[in-house]
This record gives C-alpha cells, sequence and structure tokens, in this order.
C-alpha cells in the first residue's frame, strides 16, 4: 500500500464512465480502491441507446442530451447510495472527479460549445447527434485520410498503425461534410465526448480553451507532439478545404488525464449532490481508464472484454519504440502520463457472443443469459479441436491489425451434426486468434506481453472463455479485482487531481489489484491451439488481404477434420 492511502479520514473520488448503452458512476474509497456505490442510467434515445438506420448497419448516433441526464442522474444516483451504505462516506469527502467515454465519438457543436443536436432546427438530424464509436459510415473517406497520409512527409499514420479507421475523429467530421453538409457548415467545431462530458460540468465549452484529451487527440486525431499536434493545414486542405478551420479551434496542447481541467459548477453540484468547484481530471477512452483501474504496467496487456475488445499496454517514456503497424496509436502520456501508451482491439467480441445467441440458437437453450450459460456449459465440454470448426472474428470488421471494417465472419468446416455449442465455442476461440495475432504484432516490434490483465463481464463470469484465451495466447491470464474497471480508472484520476494520492502510479499501488485465480495454459490444449492458429492466420492473411502470394487453402478443411478426429479420438 502507498504511504499515500494511509489516511487518518477516508477520502472518495467518484468516476463517470460513458458506455455504448448508459452511462455509469462510480463512489471509490480513495484508500484501497474499494467500490462503494453505484448506480446507472440507461440512455433513453434509440435501440438500448443508439440511434440506427435499418437502411445503413453502418450507422450508430447517439443523442447528446442523453449525457447531459446521465451525468446528473447517475452521480446523484451513486452520491446517494454511496450515503446509505457507508456511514463514513459524505459528500464533502469527495476529492475529485474523473471521466471515461466511447471513442471516438465526436460531437458537432456551434460556437458556444453547445451540441447541434441540442437545437430545435438540428434535433432529428442524425448528423448533428454525436458520431459513437461504432459507426462505420466513413468507411471511404478513412481509405482516403489512408492514402493521402501515406504520401505526406510528416507520416501522420506513424504513430497509429499506419492505417486510419473509419471509427476515428477525422473520417467522421469529413463524412459529416460530404452526407450533411447543413450540418457541417453550422459545426462551428468538433468535440470528442470525453472531452465535451469535463467540459460541460465545469462550464468552459469554448472550442478554443476546453480542455482536450492526449488519449483522444493521440489515438483517434493524429496528433502527436513530433509535428506540432494535429495534422498541418495543408494536409487538412487536401482532403477538404473546409476542414483547416477546425485545427484552429482545438486547443494547442493535448493534456494527460492527471491534469485538472475546472471545477464542478453551481448547478452541476446542485444536481449531484457534490460541492461546487470539486476538481475534474481531463477526460479519456473508457479501455485506456479500464487499463489504469486494472493496474496495466510495463510488460502487462490489459484486455477490456465488452462488446468489443480493447487491448492496451504501457511502456517507459524513456523507452525508444518502434512505429507498430496496425495498432491504435502509441501515444506519450495518453494511458498513464510519463509513459507511451499503445491500443490495440477487436471490433465485436461481446456482441459476437451476443449475436450468434439471438440468431442461431435452438429454442431448447432459452434466451439471453440463461442462452449464453447453457451454452457454455455443453461447450465447456469440448476439448479444443473436437468441433472440426475454425472461425474469423471479423463481424464487425477488423480493428487490429488489418484496420480494416470491410471485411467479415467466416466459419469454415461445419458438417449436419454441428452443435449450437460447437459453433459458439468456435466464435469464442476465434476471439482468442485474434487477440493472439495483437500479442504477436506488438511483440513483433519490440514490446514484451509477459501476462494478461482482463476485466469486464466476459472476463468476471465465463471461466471457460478465460481458459481458452490462457491457452490460445499461452500466457498466465487474470482477471481484475474491480468489478467497474473502466469507472474505477476515471476515479483514480478524480484522486490524483483532488490531492489524495500525488501521482498515478501511488494511486495505482493503492487502488488497484487482481483476483487471487490464475488461468494458466494447458499444454496439451496449447499444443492444439497452436496448430488451429496456423490455420486461423492462414485465413487471416488469405481474406484479409495480405497473404503474398495469395494463400491457398483446400487443405484447411481436412487439416481440421484431422484435428477433430485426434480430439474424439477417432480413427480417419
Amino acid at each position: 500500500m502507498s504511504e499515500s492511502s494511509n489516511q487518518a479520514e477516508p477520502r472518495y473520488a467518484v468516476g463517470v464512465d460513458y458506455g455504448t448503452n448508459s452511462v455509469r458512476a462510480l463512489v471509490a474509497d480513495c484508500r484501497d480502491g474499494c467500490e462503494v456505490a453505484a448506480a446507472v442510467f440507461d440512455y433513453p434515445t434509440g435501440e438500448a441507446g443508439v440511434i440506427v438506420d435499418a437502411k445503413d448497419p453502418n450507422l450508430a448516433r447517439q443523442n447528446p442530451a442523453d449525457y447531459v441526464a446521465g451525468f446528473d442522474a447517475s452521480v446523484a444516483g451513486a452520491v446517494k447510495a454511496a450515503a446509505e451504505v457507508d456511514p463514513e462516506f459524505s459528500p464533502e469527502r469527495v476529492v475529485g472527479l474523473g471521466v471515461d467515454t466511447t471513442g471516438s465519438t465526436p460531437i458537432p457543436v456551434d460556437k458556444d460549445g453547445t451540441p447541434l443536436a441540442m437545437h430545435e432546427q438540428f434535433r432529428d438530424n442524425p448528423g448533428a447527434q454525436a458520431w459513437l464509436w461504432k459507426d462505420h459510415t466513413a468507411h471511404a473517406e478513412a481509405a482516403e485520410i489512408t492514402e493521402k497520409a501515406e504520401q505526406h512527409p510528416d507520416g501522420y499514420l506513424r504513430k497509429c498503425g499506419g492505417t486510419y479507421s473509419s471509427e476515428w475523429y477525422w473520417s467522421k467530421i469529413l463524412r459529416c461534410r460530404r452526407a450533411y453538409p447543413e450540418v457541417f457548415e453550422a459545426a462551428y467545431a468538433w468535440v470528442e465526448l470525453c472531452d465535451f462530458v469535463p467540459g460541460w460540468v465545469t462550464g468552459n465549452l469554448d472550442p478554443h480553451t476546453m480542455a482536450r484529451s492526449v488519449c483522444a487527440a493521440g489515438h483517434k486525431a493524429m496528433y502527436h507532439p513530433e509535428w506540432g499536434g494535429l495534422p498541418s493545414e495543408d494536409f487538412l486542405a487536401s482532403l477538404d478545404p473546409a476542414l483547416v478551420p477546425l485545427r484552429g479551434r482545438y486547443a494547442s496542447e493535448a493534456l494527460a488525464c492527471d491534469r485538472k481541467t475546472g471545477g464542478l459548477t453551481e448547478a452541476v453540484a446542485e444536481a449531484t449532490g457534490l460541492r461546487a468547484g470539486l476538481p475534474v481530471a481531463v477526460g479519456a477512452f473508457d479501455a485506456h481508464h479500464g487499463a489504469v483501474g486494472s493496474g496495466v504496467g510495463p510488460g502487462t496487456l490489459v484486455k477490456i472484454m465488452g462488446t468489443s475488445t480493447c487491448d492496451i499496454m504501457v511502456a517507459p517514456g524513456s523507452q525508444e519504440l518502434a512505429d507498430i503497424p496496425g495498432v491504435c496509436g502509441i501515444v506519450p502520456g495518453s494511458v498513464v502520463p510519463g509513459m507511451f501508451g499503445i491500443e490495440a482491439g477487436q471490433s465485436a467480441v461481446g456482441d459476437l457472443f451476443n449475436w450468434a445467441v439471438s440468431h442461431f440458437t435452438p429454442a431448447k437453450y432459452g434466451e439471453g443469459g440463461e442462452a449464453h450459460q447453457k451454452l457454455t456449459e455443453e461447450a465447456e465440454q469440448l476439448a479444443p479441436g473436437a468441433s472440426g470448426l475454425l472461425a474469423l472474428d471479423w463481424n464487425n470488421g477488423n480493428r487490429t491489425v488489418l484496420v480494416d471494417p470491410r471485411l467479415g465472419g467466416l466459419l469454415v468446416g461445419q458438417t449436419l451434426h454441428t452443435t449450437a455449442a460447437e459453433h459458439y465455442r468456435a466464435l469464442i476461440e476465434a476471439t482468442a486468434f485474434g487477440a493472439l495475432a495483437i500479442i504477436q504484432r506488438i511483440e513483433e516490434y519490440g514490446v514484451a506481453v509477459e501476462s494478461v490483465i482482463a476485466c469486464g463481464g466476459i472476463a468476471e463470469k465465463n471461466p471457460m472463455a478465460m481458459q481458452i484465451y490462457a491457452d490460445v495466447c499461452d500466457r498466465p491470464m487474470r482477471v481484475s479485482r474491480a468489478s467497474q474497471t473502466c469507472a474505477l480508472g476515471a476515479a483514480i484520476f478524480g484522486a490524483v487531481v483532488g490531492g489524495a494520492h500525488p501521482d498515478t502510479s501511488a494511486a495505482q499501488a493503492a487502488m488497484t489489484g487482481a483476483l487471487d485465480r490464475e488461468y494458466r495454459p494447458d499444454p496439451a490444449a496449447v499444443a492444439t491451439y497452436r496448430k488451429l492458429y496456423g490455420l486461423y492466420r492462414q485465413l487471416h492473411d488469405a481474406f484479409g488481404g495480405v497473404a503474398d502470394p495469395p494463400e491457398a487453402l483446400g487443405h484447411v478443411m481436412k487439416e481440421l477434420i484431422a484435428l477433430r478426429e485426434a480430439a474424439r479420438g477417432e480413427s480417419s
């Protein structure tokens, strides 16, 4: 335990975590990270909080008004609950507040920083809403940005994997310019959700001066100190001259999360039950704060396993790092101040499992959580390779290492006897193979992955999945002891800006940890999965368009049959 955690009087911090479907507020004890109380607000707009379009499966937007209502309701609920369960708690003992959000989720705003969707004129315009992280409508613009950046001498994509994504800041803005010109013309600036929320609650929404997160800027907007911040006006003009003014409406310096962005306004304090002036930390993306809340450090990769998966690592700021193709950024200070933050991830994990349950599961398994549980129990009885199946985990595109949203899923080896449980396990294995591809890419460029800490619902509730990941990746897997690691990471930065701990590392030492259980690789399973992974990489490279020359795949089904027969003890 750090010296800073040895406090005579308890102090608390609040972490506010904006997810895809809801916002959660957490009250944490600064002494040990204990999760005192939490409250959740489900976004009321759209389908489970997401505005969708039946004609365009790539579209995913959100109503910014939900973010404002969600902050007040969730924080007030958590503060009230904390007072009810902890006799030592009082709002006066809350020292600071931190925020994390999805990203890249940029919002078009007016000159005062108010989202356009909050104006009557644009209330029902999809282009004026927040462009949620998983909106892929800008895939053509992302390809164009990649092509132009490859030709630019400053090499703007060197620090974010070499390929720009449709999920990211500039591609979405350029898409708005073309698809919603009336919105683009009305927007004075664009702000990330993780910058908007701290700005809103501290009363600084001026696009010129509001605190901009280096996490969002560096990983999604091609910001880097090496070339003076955002890409040059010349580069933006090569995409569209209309983008050029936006560069000047963005703070010149992007900040790490141990910096204070301001204090709570009187109105927000009254709505939440906290004190006015409470220090608020610079915001960041949920996965990065989840890594902090899981105790990320050099050599340890943190997997935030939810609807999608984000993989986060850090490396000392003094270390010489090579540029890593396919990752989502290598950014100074984006995770832990003073260290490089490395981000990668997979576009569908929990979403992929839910898709299988929703569309391909017989009625006898039930629905929702019941079906997941029954499929897991049945799939757990299968030996590695026994299904004869092999899948690609690209049902929502590939985020890392191919960075291609226009890829789809694949399932090879089905027979008339293939069961729902075999299908389910094959998809879990596919996401584990995708995880290993990320680990290998990071290690190929000199960053060792010695161990893995996982967090999120899958990590906590599905031991079978965790064992599969340990076997496929051939590394020990631990699970964060915090059930709300993203919110805890936000609270850690609230504790730092509030003075409860001197820096992020001290706060992590006091407030984070892992569960006692460790998933260790099983040598027999490792051997089988090594063979299956070899076949997975052949499919991965062939259908991902990176095999040169193109891979001949006629042997894959036969090898899957051989592995199936060996796993079942059958003779060919």
